[in-house]
């Protein structure tokens, strides 16, 4: 079970606002880099977050290039998660390697501050401000165990090849 607190974002978050380009430089230190993770949509969001949050957005989340800087440095501020009503698909693809857990769901009934309670495997958001339940595809047993071990390489190393049974 994950647990925290909601942070809002609206559609079309791009890569270039999750790791923004004026920190390129960083991209060789990443727990730096985390440290201005969406400085670009919310000034405040990776100095206020707490380890655990969750990153709720809208539409075509993740949109832009395909470099894996931006989901890593979302994992490494801390986010348990990111919600949203649809994803990019690369970034969607590069998440799960890195073990960020993506969901797609409504996110409309979600508010800011929201605090939050995901059940990966049962599909299922309690948001326990509001009273609400929501519900998500659960994720394929696959996905989760790549996302238990800590993201493909880290499953890979520790089954010594792609092995998902």
């Amino acid at each position: 079970m994950l647990k925290g607190k909601a942070w809002k974002f609206g559609d079309d978050i791009s890569t270039d606002h999750i790791a923004p380009g004026r920190y390129f430089h960083l991209r060789s230190n990443l727990p730096e880099l985390a440290k201005h993770v969406l400085e670009d949509a919310d000034t405040k969001f990776a100095s206020s977050m707490s380890p655990g949050d969750f990153v709720v957005g809208g539409r075509n989340f993740g949109l832009g290039s395909s470099r894996e800087h931006a989901p890593t440095i979302i994992k490494l501020a801390g986010v348990s998660a990111v919600l949203a009503k649809s994803f990019a698909r690369i970034f969607f693809r590069n998440s799960i390697n890195v073990g960020l857990p993506v969901l797609i769901c409504d996110t409309d009934k979600i508010s800011a501050g929201d605090e939050l309670e995901v059940d990966l495997e049962r599909g299922v958001i309690r948001d326990v401000t509001n009273g609400q339940e929501l519900t998500f595809k659960p994720l394929p047993s696959s996905m989760i165990k790549i996302l238990n071990d800590g993201g493909l390489v880290a499953h890979i190393q520790k089954h010594g090849d792609f092995k998902l049974d």
